[in-house]
């Protein structure tokens, strides 16, 4: 099968879990004997215009302008108008131009298109937007492809509350279990003898890391409680001068490095305003760490299988979650090991994927 995997970003130019998950999902498509492209957007950095890599061909294109900082590329459109020599179209995330186009081509072209929904909701623009969006140029934009994949069936629900009328499979996001395991070492980044809390995320306003540095600064005076921030963003400088000593900026961590990172680590929070299915809790999970989370409809039940969640933006409620999940921290962490390894394997992510884009020739 030759597949054209259409993202705005993808790893490693840009790191994080939908960049990621497009890198992970090629790579192991073409090692299954499959012909997979990748046409992103160029970052900025020194990469090349056509890269050979882990088995498949990366295709970057500069970008033309960037409104609301949504790149727009006439490279990748015209490699779009030249898509007939694949067999299927795969773009990830709704949110992206590239992704509109991918569905303009379809609606003008004979290759069958699939979607993946990565998350109905920006991390960097008000939701109130994205509700227009999505009842506009959003719902067409799903609804010229002729599969869309969700992670949850909450979030399916969510996407047909939209007026999306493709046919929608469900396809739970997967992690490597074998390399995120609480086995191995732990990393020497990460050096507190008391309790270590995480946060793994950009630094931007959709993740509320403020509300992170908050919640652990309510612990600090009770009990012994080290916050470390991994990754970076806009947001640095200012988080910086809230932080007090009880905080440690890692800046980004190499992605193979992160095993190590989760398993110094004592919980996970995570308390961000919208989310799909984040890689980070899975990531957690299978490397035996509880997870504090924000309360989403379409995360909570997951997460509740590991740890626990508490209402967008209530700093107390993430104190007392963070509390309570600490005490319980061994037998969580067991029971978010056991949720991963029998439910969100990536294994059979890529699988699932695979047969259904089959399913479209």
């Amino acid at each position: 099968m030759r597949i054209l995997r259409v993202a705005q970003k993808a790893y490693p130019d840009v790191t994080g879990g939908g960049a990621y998950h497009v890198h992970a999902m090629s790579r192991d498509q073409a090692a299954m004997g499959h012909d997979v492209t990748v046409l992103t957007v160029n970052q900025g950095d020194d990469r090349p215009a056509t890269e050979e890599r882990d088995g498949y061909t990366a295709v970057r294109y500069p970008a033309t302008v960037e409104p609301l900082g949504n790149e727009i590329s006439l490279g990748l459109a015209k490699h779009l108008r030249n898509a007939d020599e694949f067999d299927v179209i795969h773009a990830h995330s709704h949110l992206y131009f590239s992704t509109n186009l991918a569905a303009l081509q379809r609606r003008l072209g004979d290759v069958p298109l699939a979607i993946t929904n990565h998350g109905l909701y920006s991390q960097n623009a008000p939701e109130w937007v994205f509700d227009l969006y999505l009842r506009t140029l959003g719902q067409w934009t799903f609804n010229q492809a002729d599969v869309v994949f969700c992670y949850t069936d909450e979030d399916r629900n969510r996407v047909r509350d939209f007026g999306v009328d493709s046919r929608i499979d469900v396809v739970a996001n997967g992690v490597d279990t074998d390399r995120f395991t609480p086995e191995g070492p732990a990393s020497n980044r990460i050096d507190h003898d008391g309790a270590v809390v995480l946060f793994v995320g950009r630094l931007v306003e959709g993740k509320r890391p403020q509300d992170a540095i908050q919640a652990v600064s309510k612990l600090v005076d009770d009990q012994d409680v080290q916050l470390y921030m991994v990754g970076d963003g806009p947001m640095r400088a200012e988080l910086e001068g809230l932080a007090g000593p009880a905080v440690d900026f890692l800046g980004q961590v190499p992605y193979d490095e992160m095993p190590e990172i989760y398993r110094a680590g004592d919980v996970l929070i995570l308390p961000s305003r919208a989310e799909g299915l984040p890689r980070t809790v899975l990531e957690g999970f299978a490397s035996g760490v509880p997870v504090v989370s924000s309360h989403l409809e379409h995360t909570a039940s997951i997460v509740r299988k590991g740890g626990q969640t508490a209402p967008v933006g209530d700093v107390n409620g993430y104190a007392d979650a963070l509390q309570n999940v600490l005490a319980k921290g061994e037998s969580l962490g067991q029971a978010g090991r056991e949720t991963v390894v029998e439910e969100y394997r990536w294994q059979e992510t890529v699988e699932h994927t695979t047969r259904a884009l089959e399913s479209l020739l």
